[in-house]
């Protein structure tokens, strides 16, 4: 949005500079983006007059001219055709830069005769397209008046307006905060309205659903042509192009007052009615820009009895425009759908003045005392006798009053006013105040609370004047910054890259039908507003997303995919529902080899899981198969658990009845673990040691066959073996497996290989032997395991 600060004064008495202006504008929370000031970049660029003008004596097309300037008689070389003694125009002193040619001047002869300086032509200033010839002025200028003075060139301020605030898309809108900020006074005039002269003879017509309200009025023997030529130049500071009067209206007025309007030649409307509806199918509108818009039946038109003839809120047609000969003018100033006309704009690809107001919601009840404006505008420069106005539908009313206790500024927004400086400033910013109600202005619709009403009366009062207090010192937690469960998910990447493993970032959500199949799908998990249609509800499990990562991999040429993802789950709507997994997915295909008897890579899964568990520091865990979940591959799979009731992780082969479901190719491998399951440590006082060293003795190991009940897990064997001498023991590994003569039906041998580190000396036969018998022992009470003969 951008205004001069001219424009600014017609509704605010003010004797703030631009700089001011712009300081105040910021403190009141509108962003100044920039200013553009004209008067520096024209600083070196003064008012002179040319006293004689000679042929040069080596060209043909130059002159010599003799030039009053700020800096005395200066002889200038000009090359253009009218340059004349008597001519007042603008000069540019040695050192200047010219914008326009981007040139820094030098005295340097031309053909012979040393030009102290330049004349200069408005396209060379930057002022003006004209480039033929040097500017010429008005006489009665002085030498030596800046060259801004001259053309009547203004500061520019350009900020952002931030999608709550409409009316800071208008110079009143903008003059009224100041106001309230102290700036200055606002000139708020009542709009005096028209009275009307004819009948209206063009009936008006709403769908209610298209647009709300519709008012208009018909303007005969109008006589068309130029705007004023202050009208011309406060447009033109903005970036807009001067049309005719009828069009610089409805341009100003969106400007001035953030009300858009348009315009039509009643002589080119059809079938003695105008409407504001919704699109048909096949419709087509010729916009002002030249381009043809297919629309549909979600789309506001403009439409008389030949069809749409322009698009509501966004921008007007070809077929109906106002041009130099039309002398009777219908003049529509409507309210349309600020969701409607958003969503128009992207469908077309069409960002105008007027649809970027309506997209933000213009002030509804301007749609009287805004054709009243432009009715009396246009009389006064066109001419021509109104007819009465018209309103169809009916404006969305203002939001309701609503109590506001102001002891809430002090509780909400920390800084304390007496009740009247808050009433006040209220008051300044058009709220209606009665009692201890408070009521939006019709151009707030965005004040919905106490909380809105808090931070307009802070943001006047000044930001500045909010009190500053520290923060309370935390001291910081001895144990690190990071929590238990932040730190095993960084082991947990670590430990799972170094394994081969990569890591996958995917949603946190996927489709419900496969949310389903992972013991989700619940209603409540299900998105109101999903980014997509197959991303509509949040996950369960991580591994659909992983087994859909690892099948889009395999169909690129990547088959052997092992991905990893550390992230949240879903089971409930509630906070304690949500918990923090890691789960990995393996799809082994390797490359075709010679090689028989390769192993199992479910082996291999449950080896990097172990891993996993001992760098997360879990304790001792039992395996329980034929409990995992329905996703998993009946005879294939396991689940861990911590006593009867915590499930800590799942692994083993997606069941084949899933992945088909998921459109994968199978096997795919995986397993999923729960760091909340994981108990954290116990934090107690430890007597600090040195760290372990390398011990000096050979390393032993020794081999152990038990015969064990057929139903019996290896690592329910392993794992009591593990604890009966930690210091000693350093590993225990299940090397075979045998099932068949010497071993009792029903049994199966486990072979063990445990490895005896020894620390302090190097053992001897008999300190051996009583370890393993207390090896067997601990065996046969854990698991009934006895020695195979």
């Amino acid at each position: 949005m951008k205004f001069t600060l001219s424009w600014l004064k017609q509704h605010l008495d003010t004797d703030a500079t631009v700089d001011e202006v712009a300081e105040a504008m910021t403190m009141a929370g509108l962003e100044v983006e920039h200013v553009d000031d004209p008067a520096a970049k024209l600083a070196k660029f003064t008012v002179a007059k040319i006293v004689e003008a000679h042929q040069h004596p080596n060209a043909d097309r130059l002159r010599v001219c003799q030039v009053d300037t700020v800096d005395g008689r200066k002889e200038i070389v000009c090359g253009a055709a009218n340059a004349r003694a008597g001519l007042t125009t603008i000069y540019a002193p040695i050192g200047a830069y010219v914008p326009g040619s981007g040139v820094t001047l030098e005295a340097r002869p031309v053909r012979g005769v040393v030009s102290n300086g330049m004349l200069c032509s408005g396209r060379e200033l930057e002022v003006a397209e004209d480039a033929e010839g040097i500017v010429e002025l008005p006489d009665a200028l002085k030498v030596g008046a800046s060259a801004a003075e001259a053309f009547g060139l203004e500061a520019v301020i350009d900020f952002e307006v931030t999608p709550n605030r409409p009316d800071w898309l208008g110079v009143a809108g903008i003059a009224r905060d100041l106001a309230a900020a102290g700036l200055g006074k606002l000139k708020d005039k009542p709009v005096q309205p028209v009275p009307g002269k004819l009948a209206e003879p063009i009936e008006i017509r709403v769908d209610g659903e298209a647009c709300a309200a519709f008012a208009g009025r018909l303007i005969k023997g109008v006589k068309n042509g130029p705007s004023p030529a202050w009208l011309q130049q406060r447009l033109v500071s903005v970036g807009l192009r001067p049309i005719n009067a009828l069009v610089d209206v409805t341009n100003f007025l969106t400007h001035d007052r953030c009300r858009p309007l348009h315009v039509y030649d009643a002589k080119t409307l059809q079938g003695g009615f105008i409407e504001a509806r919704l699109g048909r199918p096949g419709e087509q509108v010729e916009a002002l820009d030249g381009k043809t818009y297919r629309v549909d039946e979600e789309v506001c038109v403009i439409a008389d009895g030949s069809g749409a003839i322009g698009l509501g809120g966004v921008m007007g047609g070809e077929s109906t425009k106002v041009t130099e000969a039309t002398t009777e003018v219908f003049v529509e100033c409507a309210w349309f759908d600020p969701l409607r006309s958003a969503q128009t704009g992207r469908t077309l690809g069409i960002i105008s003045d007027a649809q970027y107001r309506f997209a933000r919601g213009v002030d509804p009840a301007s749609c009287t005392w805004g054709l009243e404006l432009a009715t009396a505008l246009i009389l006064e420069f066109c001419g021509g006798e109104a007819s009465e106005l018209r309103l169809a539908g009916e404006p969305p009313a203002p939001r309701p009053a609503f109590a506001f206790d102001r002891s809430y500024v002090k509780k909400l927004g920390g800084i304390e006013l007496p009740r009247q400086k808050i009433d006040a400033i209220l008051g300044d910013l058009g709220f209606g105040l009665k009692g201890d109600e408070v009521q939006p202005p019709s151009w707030r619709r965005d004040v919905e609370g106490k909380a809105d009403l808090v931070e307009e009366v802070t943001r006047i009062a000044g930001y500045p004047n909010l009190p500053s207090e520290s923060l309370p010192q935390i001291e910081r937690p001895s144990g690190g910054m990071l929590t238990v469960r932040q730190t095993r998910m960084s082991h947990a990447r670590r430990t799972l890259a170094a394994r081969g493993y990569d890591e996958a970032l995917t949603w946190s959500f996927l489709r419900r039908e496969w949310a389903a199949l992972f013991g989700g799908g619940q209603a409540e998990l299900v998105l109101t507003n999903p980014i997509a249609s197959d991303l509509d509800c949040m996950r369960p499990s991580i591994l659909p997303n992983l087994i859909e990562a690892a099948q889009r991999n395999a169909r690129r040429g990547f088959a052997d995919a092992a991905l990893f993802e550390v992230g949240p789950l879903y089971r409930g709507d509630q906070p304690g529902d949500q918990v923090t997994a890691v789960a990995a997915v393996v799809a082994p295909h390797p490359p075709k080899t010679w090689a028989k008897g390769q192993p199992d890579p479910l082996f291999s899964l449950k080896a990097d899981l172990t891993a996993l568990l001992d760098e997360l520091g879990a304790p001792a865990l039992q395996i329980v198969q034929g409990q995992a979940s329905p996703w998993w591959h009946p005879g294939r799979s396991a689940r861990l658990q911590l006593g009867p009731k915590t499930v800590v992780a799942e692994f083993g082969e997606v069941h084949p009845r899933i992945l088909k479901a998921l459109d994968a190719e199978g096997p795919m491998l995986a397993f999923e673990l729960v760091l909340e399951a994981i108990p954290e440590p116990k934090k107690k006082a430890v007597k600090t040691r040195p760290a372990l060293a390398l011990s000096p003795f050979m390393p032993l190991t020794r081999d152990f066959a038990f015969v064990v009940d057929q139903a019996t897990p290896a690592g329910d064997l392993v794992r009591p073996i593990l604890g009966v001498d930690k210091q000693l023991i350093e590993g225990a590994r299940v090397f075979d497996l045998y099932q068949g003569a010497g071993v009792p039906e029903g049994h199966k041998s486990i072979a063990v290989e445990v490895t005896i580190q020894p620390r302090e000396k190097t053992l001897t036969d008999a300190e051996i032997e009583a370890l393993s018998a207390r090896i067997v022992a601990v065996a046969e009470k854990a698991v009934g395991a006895k020695l195979r003969s």
